[in-house]
């Protein structure tokens, strides 16, 4: 098995494109996709924008079950077990946008698949942390954002296209059934390739055999995350880095799909589906790649407050279009895409900085679980009331606050120390 491990881990780009695009599929439908999809359906914005922000909530609790995950198994098993879960729930999906109570039972489901997405997150990334070296890691973070992001591509962008044709001739509910059926097969079919590729990530070496000895594993792992060096520090740093994100995130399709007269940009879904998803995601794409060589040439202690300027500086081209309202499909679309590609070029500098400064210890996956679901804390919140704050002050206003609110993240990226610097302790 070891031998099987290494032979495996030498060949990253076997299993990681696939394997983080699986990943990032189920955080995309349900954060992004869903919002267009309900809006067809007749649900309100500050329902939409709400519920889809509370059943993310898994990815931030998943540090609740990271230990059993450490424990038990292998992490390749629960990689494979939840991309079948994922990809059988959605096809529930489908059928559940037929029945009277749609909108409850969808979110439900959702919900479910939430459970196993967040699972998902935690397995894949401690085999990622497991099998590769950390200047390994710093080589493919770019690819690991990229491939998490092509998600995006299809299913924000390829699938939206199609949902906005079929629309057309099917009508909403018939082209969303079909949508969510495909991301159905997509999950099954990468679960059935993952059987073979997949690293296994190792066993853990102490295997626990009570439920009380697994409690008590799990207190000393919450006990030993927060007695890490400047981990106040690195809480306040992560929840802030994406905090104007959050703000924005689920705003930005209701915004580029809302009448002129209401404020918004007026696109079709289709055009939703090429500008934000496919020019979007592809410089999201390139960006990640490219951050990720940046910050392995010049490491992420030199590179870390730039990246953070790339990441939420143009959020400003979003206040631009709500003062103008621009027409121009081009135009939109370059705007757009450039905001795609300073958010993939930005967003590497966050993943890499919870791998090498939070993660490293005796419980690395469980860790790593933590940091990223305090990011994603950083996310929900705001994204909960984002549709209310945009509703009560109009797109222009919020905007200037989504800015507002990536000031602290500038200021708390000049400061944070770092404890190690490329898998060393930081000498003082």
């Amino acid at each position: 098995m070891e031998n099987k491990q290494t032979s495996q881990s030498q060949n990253p780009l076997k299993w990681i494109p696939t394997a983080y695009f699986a990943m990032g599929l189920p955080f995309i439908v349900l954060s992004m996709v869903s919002v267009l999809m309900f809006q067809d359906l007749g649900v309100s914005k500050a329902s939409i924008t709400f519920w889809l922000s509370i059943i993310t909530l898994p990815w931030t609790l998943k540090p609740l079950w990271s230990p059993f995950l450490e424990l038990f198994k292998t992490k390749k098993f629960f990689v494979v077990l939840t991309q079948l879960v994922t990809g059988i729930t959605f096809a529930l999906v489908a059928f559940s946008l037929h029945l009277p109570e749609f909108f409850q039972i969808a979110i439900a489901l959702m919900g479910v698949i939430a459970i196993s997405g967040a699972t998902h997150d935690i397995a894949l990334d401690g085999i990622y942390l497991s099998v590769l070296s950390p200047k390994v890691q710093a080589q493919y973070i770019g690819w690991q954002g990229a491939f998490y992001n092509m998600a995006k591509l299809l299913s924000f962008g390829g699938l939206v296209y199609v949902a906005g044709v079929l629309k057309n001739s099917l009508g909403a509910l018939e082209a969303w059934t079909i949508i969510m059926g495909i991301f159905s097969a997509i999950m099954v079919c990468a679960a059935l390739y993952h059987i073979k590729v997949l690293p296994t990530g190792g066993q853990s070496q102490d295997q626990v055999r009570s439920v009380k000895e697994t409690y008590h594993e799990l207190i000393e792992i919450i006990i030993s995350f927060f007695k890490k060096k400047h981990i106040i520090w690195y809480i306040i740093f992560i929840v802030l880095y994406r905090s104007a994100e959050g703000l924005a995130m689920k705003v930005l399709p209701l915004f580029l799909a809302d009448d002129v007269v209401n404020g918004g940009l007026g696109l079709r879904t289709e055009q939703i589906g090429i500008i934000n998803g496919i020019c979007g995601a592809l410089a999201f794409v390139i960006g990640s790649i490219l951050g990720g060589y940046y910050i392995s040439r010049f490491s992420l202690k030199k590179t870390l407050f730039s990246l953070c300027c790339i990441f939420n500086i143009p959020f400003v081209i979003y206040l631009l279009f709500a003062i103008y309202q621009p027409s121009s499909l081009p135009a939109i679309g370059l705007g757009v895409t450039f905001e795609w590609f300073g958010y993939g070029f930005g967003f590497v500098g966050l993943t890499l900085f919870m791998m090498q400064q939070v993660a490293p210890g005796k419980h690395k996956m469980a860790h790593y679980a933590f940091a990223s679901g305090i990011m994603n804390l950083g996310v929900l919140v705001p994204g909960a009331i984002s549709g209310l704050i945009a509703e009560s002050v109009g797109y222009k206003n919020f905007f200037i606050i989504v800015l507002v609110a990536a000031i602290p993240a500038f200021i708390v990226t000049a400061l944070v120390p770092f404890t190690y610097d490329n898998g060393d302790p930081v000498k003082e």
